[in-house]
């Protein structure tokens, strides 16, 4: 199936007839918008509005019809108090000028997108930034969020682990081990059908870069310390280039979610890798993936501070995730989550 581009997806919502309290499944091929399109058409619609002189609840007003309009919505003449706000994307919406991200009363959802809108200092609005809950999750450094997961990681004698010797029975007709992926192919692209290396292939593929090194940026560097991995992974998968856009799983491409371990508790966020929860990805012919279908690549490495090396490899589907790593009780907390953006979280 072609990629189809943000406009696509915007004409296929005003051709439909829906609103945006009209269901749709997540990953639906034809109405459900990707993240990625999603955060472009926000953008284009609504970078620039001016909310200067609103009264509160009249700037929320403008800001919920200016998104129906970005994405193909007729507005309503009232917004009901549905959870989340655009029920059909299962899109809520936040307006931020400051770097302090508070959420009240309800969990993060792992499918539900929150649009992250910031304004200026003049109310004008310069960026949008759209990410799922899982994502969310990765930047709580507070640890109010509940149900945030983990597991730990016990090193054994092999320093080279397939824990699933196949995929899940689900994805088997979606595996190609001849898959190539050509220039204009993005590592976090949509999942395609035909598009998937069998996690047998991930296996042999990335089995070499056991021992390898590469330049530790430092321990409060963690995000690039990933980056260093996710760089390598790409190119020993077959990638020509590398892109991560800070998303659930971080190699959408292949439903592979990346693992750089330096201590033995692995962070899982907010769903556990065996979860039947459906992934935040589009659909792979008929078949929604699930949280359990996703591929886990774990690489254990040590650091002298100089110097990553990895020392260890570990992949396994979730399905079979707590077959080799021990699960740890989740938090629990109250009903605000306060969550510090990151300066970098909009891209500058």
């Amino acid at each position: 199936m072609t990629n189809r581009t943000s406009i696509d997806f915007k004409a296929a919502i005003q051709a439909s007839g829906f609103d945006i309290y009209s269901p749709i499944e997540v990953g639906d091929a034809n109405y459900w918008i990707p993240t990625l399109q999603l955060e472009t058409l926000l953008n284009q619609g609504l970078i620039g509005l001016n909310l200067s002189g609103l009264a509160l609840r009249t700037r929320s007003k403008v800001v919920k019809q200016a998104v129906c309009s970005a994405l193909g919505y007729p507005s309503p003449n009232s917004f009901k108090k549905t959870q989340p706000r655009f029920f059909g994307q299962q899109l809520d919406i936040y307006t931020q000028k400051s770097r302090n991200l508070q959420i009240w009363n309800e969990e993060l959802s792992p499918t539900r997108r929150y649009a992250i809108i910031e304004i200026s200092e003049l109310d004008i609005v310069t960026r949008i930034r759209v990410v799922n809950g899982q994502e969310l999750a990765i930047l709580d450094t507070t640890g109010t969020i509940t149900k945030k997961y983990q597991a730990s990681l016990v090193i054994g004698v092999e320093t080279h682990e397939l824990i699933s010797n196949t995929d899940t029975s689900k994805l088997l007709p979606h595996l190609n081990s001849n898959a190539t992926f050509s220039e204009n192919i993005s590592p976090v692209d949509e999942p395609q059908s035909s598009a998937l290396l069998p996690i047998e292939e991930i296996f042999i593929r990335l089995s070499p870069l056991v021992g390898y090194k590469f330049k530790d940026p430092g321990i409060d560097q963690e995000r690039n310390r990933g980056e260093g991995l996710h760089r390598l992974i790409c190119e020993h998968l077959g990638y020509s280039r590398y892109e991560d856009k800070g998303q659930f799983p971080d190699i959408r491409h292949q439903l592979l979610e990346v693992k750089l371990q330096t201590s033995p508790t692995i962070d899982l966020g907010l769903v556990l890798p065996s979860s039947n929860e459906s992934v935040d990805v589009q659909q792979l012919g008929n078949y929604h993936p699930k949280h359990c279908d996703t591929r886990y690549v774990i690489f254990y490495a040590n650091t002298d501070g100089a110097f990553v090396t990895l020392t260890h490899l570990y992949v396994t589907t979730g399905a079979d995730f707590f077959n080799r790593f021990r699960q740890f009780e989740g938090r629990v907390i109250n009903g605000k989550i306060q969550i510090p953006l990151p300066r970098n979280f909009f891209g500058i």
